[in-house]
């Protein structure tokens, strides 16, 4: 490593967090063709080919895998250092941040982060991956910056902050036995209901409630998307749980959910290494600025861990 210049290393860094040539040409604002010259640089230096082809992408090596949080941590030291004294300007930010949620949090949020970056940063793309990261290592290795969601199975390491406690209610089309009249437990424990489980579980605490009560539900379908849920529901005569904001934008039916269900508790999580890191810290400053301005939270998190 003593013969990788400052250079290389920065190249580095990014070929070893993006897995792929054309996406750190462009946090690198360059080439792809100056990225791959850049590439096969390292390797010759290092004697490792770093990154070799997997049908479509790119995967690491051993040696790659094993030496990527490091130098990502020289970098983040080297630009501390060399900035110390410079403010923070989220205009002249160029970086792309992978966060990781539900798609109901995705169409709550997207709108207001996309709103505050294009004011502030515009030189922020953020990137949003599939919910399979989740329960995963995905933090610890670099591969998403920020989790959202109902945090569990997370790296005893790992950073979290309570930020919302979403309120859910039954959703269905306006012209559905359960838009007239009260809902009580009975009439909601008679309709067919759909699951939203990226596992495929049909059962959850409802079906407890409502066994309390002596009540069966009957689950139709299990889907692993809270989008398509609503969807569903719009064009059946199926209920789901969804938030008010949410169910009012495609135009259906909402109710109070006559059962003591308790409410998610939604946090964000992220890795330690990127605490000090300023453009970090200010996308977790806009993260709980969306997350305020949303308008179903029935109380808000404590401050900062």
């Amino acid at each position: 490593m003593s013969t990788l210049d400052l250079n290389l290393l920065v190249a580095l860094d990014a070929l070893l967090r993006e897995q792929s040539v054309t996406r750190a040409a462009e946090q690198l604002q360059t080439s792809p063709a100056a990225v791959s010259r850049t590439l096969a640089r390292i390797r010759r230096v290092l004697h490792d080919p770093i990154l070799v082809r997997a049908g479509q992408g790119m995967v690491m090596t051993p040696r790659a895998a094993a030496m990527r949080d490091d130098v990502h941590a020289v970098i983040e030291k080297t630009r501390a250092l060399l900035t110390r004294d410079a403010p923070f300007d989220p205009a002249s930010l160029s970086r792309s941040f992978t966060l990781q949620a539900s798609d109901l949090l995705v169409d709550a949020l997207t709108p207001r982060l996309l709103a505050a970056t294009g004011r502030d940063a515009p030189g922020v793309t953020m990137r949003f991956a599939s919910e399979a990261s989740e329960g995963t290592s995905a933090l610890r290795d670099g591969l998403i910056d920020v989790e959202l969601g109902v945090l569990k199975h997370l790296d005893p390491e790992t950073r979290t902050e309570p930020l919302i406690s979403l309120r859910l209610v039954g959703a269905v089309r306006c012209e559905h036995p359960l838009a007239r009249g009260p809902v009580t437990p009975q009439r909601f424990g008679a309709a067919e209901h759909i699951s939203v489980s990226r596992r495929g579980q049909a059962r959850g605490p409802m079906d407890e409630r409502l066994a309390a009560l002596g009540i069966q539900r009957r689950v139709s379908v299990v889907l692993p998307s809270h989008t398509a849920a609503l969807l569903l529901a719009r064009e059946t005569d199926l209920v789901c749980l969804t938030t008010e904001s949410a169910a009012r934008r495609l135009g259906m039916h909402t109710f109070e959910v006559p059962l003591d269900l308790p409410a998610p508790e939604v946090g964000m999580a992220w890795h330690p290494r990127n605490d000090a890191d300023a453009a970090h810290q200010w996308l977790r400053a806009r993260i709980r600025d969306a997350i305020a301005s949303l308008g179903d939270s029935a109380s808000t998190g404590a401050a900062a861990s």
